[in-house]
């Protein structure tokens, strides 16, 4: 079933002329026909059977069916403090961080950081990067989009940062091993050249708790999803 994102009020119903590029996308490419069915979803929660009663070259419009309320989130709220990457590297983190369920992202500069955004590519690179969530809510099927954090400075997020548990995985020695999980999670991902100490210390004093998976060092872009994939883990078993 393809699901599409659409930013506006979904109704059961209702008749909605889908957006250009929804409508270009599924009628287009894909090929859709008077009578397909898609899920619709605009991040206010749970997600819409609809179907397509009209398409030309220039619109196309949908019945909206039914409500499945169900969002399909993780068990618990994640922040993941992810240090920028550049390229396709940071796209990587993004997408597959929101595939394992994470609730928002905020992004972030570091002294060994790679990507430092400047004021005129702000806008551009942060809706790159939204579109980029909002495509892979669209394939795993999450229905609330997470929100994409303009960057802040890594000593600022870690002082200001509430969670009631909070860990750093940029460190080669972290020996925490996190049990009976809160519903409120933060963790923090370093850059490819690692964190540096003062900035280790730093979020150590403020309550991070150093965690490692494993002997080997993890890519900037790998560890979310490793990190993600392992606390679902650790919710499952101690339930």
């Amino acid at each position: 079933m393809n699901r599409f994102f659409v930013d506006c009020e979904l109704v059961v119903g209702g008749v909605l002329t889908l957006p250009d590029d929804v409508a270009h996308h599924w009628g287009k490419v894909l090929r859709a026909r008077v009578g397909d069915n898609a899920v619709l979803f605009n991040g206010r929660g749970g997600e819409y059977a609809a179907t397509l009663t009209h398409i030309d070259k220039k619109s196309a419009q949908v019945t909206i069916d039914d409500h499945n309320p169900s969002n399909k989130d993780a068990p618990f709220k994640l922040t993941l403090g992810q240090v920028m990457s550049r390229g396709e590297r940071m796209d990587y983190a993004i997408q597959k961080a929101i595939e394992m369920g994470v609730h928002q992202i905020q992004l972030l500069t570091s002294e060994h950081c790679q990507e430092h955004l400047k004021y005129e590519r702000d806008k551009k690179k942060l809706t790159h990067w939204q579109a980029v969530a909002i495509a892979a809510c669209e394939q795993c099927g999450l229905n609330i989009v997470p929100q994409i954090l303009p960057p802040i400075d890594v000593r600022d997020w870690v002082a200001e940062c509430t969670s009631a548990l909070k860990l750093i995985m940029a460190v080669s020695n972290g020996n925490y091993l996190p049990t009976n999980l809160p519903q409120d999670i933060a963790l923090l991902v370093g850059p490819e050249g690692g964190l540096s100490q003062d900035e280790i210390n730093l979020a150590i004093s403020h309550g991070f708790h150093a965690w490692t998976i494993g002997e080997r060092v993890l890519r900037t872009e790998t560890a979310p999803v490793v990190a993600l994939s392992a606390l679902q883990t650790i919710w499952a078993l101690s339930r």
